[in-house]
């Protein structure tokens, strides 16, 4: 079995605002069995450091300062330095995967369906769970039976939770042109707070690299993660491991 753990970088902004241009959601598909070593690793890093409290992209900042950020007296290059453990720990093992859905907010918003920032997110946890189930078919295909899935996302509010999971559930259980073939997921969507769940803490790291290549033209920890993407078997990651999303108008 694989869990996909996801969440975001920020949030979608208002249709009437001009920044930021990019909403990414990442994703890391994680094998049950190698979860543990996973969580081992994020641990073991942490008490080598100090850090008592959840890795979130935004803390590695220099400029931020939130009281709750357990990195504050850390100085930028042993920030760097955990960044770089923690990307190579996500790239240590070929059987993890990570994913991640670019929402160009300008050519949302000139879509019918799209009216406001859940649309938004929801459309970017397509994407990701859409290529999630196509590794789970990939990985079938190589094991010679079905693998199986499930999904973590990060909790974040009653109401969007209540919205995200009638998403997860149409996905599921809906059929078209539009709508990809969820056969290997396994129950509904599982919500958790993101400082419980090492495997959404990794997730928003994917999400907040993703987000600044795209958005800051820095590819500094994209290029440290880029070997954990899914690829095609020609080695690209655009339409495989990364979606940009909606095609049309994308900028």
């Amino acid at each position: 079995m694989r869990i996909l753990f996801m969440d975001e970088s920020g949030t979608p902004r208002k249709p009437d605002a001009a920044y930021p241009r990019y909403f990414v959601v990442g994703g890391i598909s994680v094998p049950d069995l190698l979860w543990h070593s996973l969580r081992d690793g994020l641990m073991g890093l942490k008490i080598r450091y100090g850090i008592r409290g959840e890795i979130k992209w935004r803390y590695f900042s220099p400029d931020n300062c939130d009281r709750k950020n357990p990195m504050l007296k850390l100085d930028i290059d042993q920030k760097n330095a955990i960044r770089t453990e923690i990307y190579a720990l996500i790239c240590a093992h070929k059987a993890i995967k990570t994913f991640a859905c670019i929402i160009s907010h300008e050519a949302a918003y000139q879509m019918q369906s799209i009216t406001c920032q859940s649309d938004v997110y929801h459309l970017a946890y397509k994407g990701v769970t859409e290529r999630f189930q196509y590794h789970l078919q990939e990985v079938s295909k190589m094991l010679g039976s079905r693998e199986l899935g499930i999904v973590v996302a990060d909790h974040r509010g009653s109401e969007d939770d209540r919205l995200l999971k009638q998403v997860h559930q149409k996905l599921l259980h809906s059929s078209g042109k539009s709508i990809s073939d969820y056969k290997n997921l396994i129950e509904g969507l599982f919500l958790e707070q993101s400082h419980l769940s090492i495997g959404i803490q990794l997730a928003d790291m994917v999400a907040g690299a993703v987000w600044r290549h795209f958005e800051r033209g820095d590819s500094h920890w994209y290029d440290q993660l880029s070997s954990s993407f899914r690829k095609s078997p020609s080695g690209a990651i655009e339409g495989y491991g990364i979606v940009k999303s909606p095609k049309r108008g994308w900028t």
